[in-house]
């Protein structure tokens, strides 16, 4: 029974984690309606029935430029925070959690793989993954983590797909990209010859989007180096015990804002003008693996980071202005329940896009429709968290983890 106490109590909780963690998900919902939850939908060639050019275009420029990649960055880095916290509490009554969590991990991959039948890029079993790897890095010291945070950043596993690409015969490289191509172009002809059903979103969701998936979080350009790296630093900043002096700590709360900010600005300059200096050689290449380009990748991985924690700084900062923490709080129930809303938007947002679900009618929506759309499925998480919340302890989906990672029923409903 003492170790069922070392997930997240609800009497013990910093609310304020729990504010960002809501917060994250706004931008996540957003910016996964926007993309029609990556569901390739006939329909939406069509005509839309209303026509926002000048709306549309601001409303793709504020996704593009301050959600897209930053949100997620701060659901990643909460994670690995939270593997800190339920590390540490178990530390302090003498329990090697390790193996219980590793045991969590495998819940959590098997609940991302239903997820993925939905959701081609649900992360959650990525983050399984990851996961896993963060049990061997916990009793690494901080400077040893640090200079794993400064590998992935600067792109070190590129820099070996470099070498690889180098070594490896073009004739190969060649005959892959064919096979490739030769897929995709089968799976859009399918689309467009078989009958729409959940069962065939399904098999594709598992097979040529399961592949493109890993692509996108392995690949060059992938970005799961980025999730790493937040994990890790994660595990750094719960350590140092940030959020649980947080409130205390106002003038250097402000400051890391202000640090933040600029550090972005300055990393974005610097990336504007190496692109100044290296864009025709990048166009001849024909956007390969040279070492201008691989530098621009990992400051734009630097940039990304950085603005994730202005994000995350300027919202500490509000929270802790008279009057707004109480408005800023009103996330904290859609954050506490964060994996049970995930997946939530996970499932709908294809029912929403896809043939078999509703794309004949939202397919064809633009920019404007799907950010209200967004705003509305958050709206009423937010009242259904709070709810349920009132009713039970924990979310669905965070009971069943729970009791799913001890193999034994946990308190659910509450005593009112």
């Amino acid at each position: 029974m003492e170790q069922g106490k070392l997930l997240s109590d609800p009497q013990h909780r910093i609310t304020l984690i729990d504010a960002l963690r809501g917060f994250a998900l706004l931008g996540i919902v957003l910016i996964h309606m926007m993309h029609h939850y990556s569901v390739f939908s006939i329909s939406g060639m069509g005509m839309r029935l209303f026509q926002f050019p000048a709306l549309d275009s601001a409303i793709r420029w504020f996704a593009y430029n301050v959600i897209m990649g930053r949100f997620i960055n701060i659901f990643a880095f909460l994670f690995g925070m939270s593997f800190f916290i339920q590390m540490d509490r178990a530390a302090k009554k003498g329990i090697d959690f390790r193996m219980r969590f590793l045991w969590r991990m495998a819940i959590l991959f098997a609940i991302g793989f239903i997820g993925n039948c939905f959701y081609t890029d649900d992360i959650l079993s990525i983050y399984a993954l990851f996961g896993v790897v963060m049990v061997f890095l916990y009793r690494f010291k901080n400077w040893v983590l640090i200079a794993i945070i400064a590998l992935l950043l600067l792109g070190a596993p590129r820099w070996v797909m470099l070498g690889y690409e180098r070594f490896t015969h073009t004739e190969l490289v060649k005959e892959a990209q064919a096979r490739q191509t030769a897929e995709m172009n089968s799976f859009f002809k399918n689309m467009r010859t078989q009958k729409p059903s959940f069962c065939q979103s399904v098999k594709g969701n598992l097979t040529s989007g399961l592949r493109t998936k890993l692509n996108v979080q392995f690949g060059v350009f992938g970005r799961g180096y980025l999730t790493l790296a937040l994990f890790v630093m994660g595990l750094i900043v719960g350590r140092l015990r940030f959020f649980e002096e947080v409130r205390t700590r106002k003038k250097r709360n402000l400051f890391l804002f202000v640090g933040f900010i600029l550090a972005t600005f300055a990393v974005k300059w610097l990336i504007a003008f190496l692109l100044s200096l290296s864009v025709i050689s990048i166009g001849l290449r024909g956007m390969s693996l040279s070492p201008a380009m691989l530098a621009v990748m990992s400051l734009s991985d630097i940039y990304m980071v950085l603005f994730s924690g202005a994000l995350v700084m300027g919202f500490i900062v509000l929270y802790q202005f008279r009057g707004m923490g109480k408005y800023l709080d009103v996330m904290s129930p859609l954050g506490r329940m964060g994996l049970t809303n995930y997946e939530i938007q996970s499932v709908i947002g294809p029912i929403f896009f896809s043939m078999w679900g509703f794309g004949s009618i939202f397919g064809n929506w633009g920019a404007t429709e799907t950010f209200l759309l967004g705003l509305i499925v958050y709206t009423i998480q937010i009242f259904f968290s709070k709810y349920w919340l009132k009713n039970y302890l924990y979310g669905p989906l965070e009971w069943l983890w729970r009791s799913a990672t001890y193999l034994k029923r946990q308190p659910f409903k509450r005593n009112i």
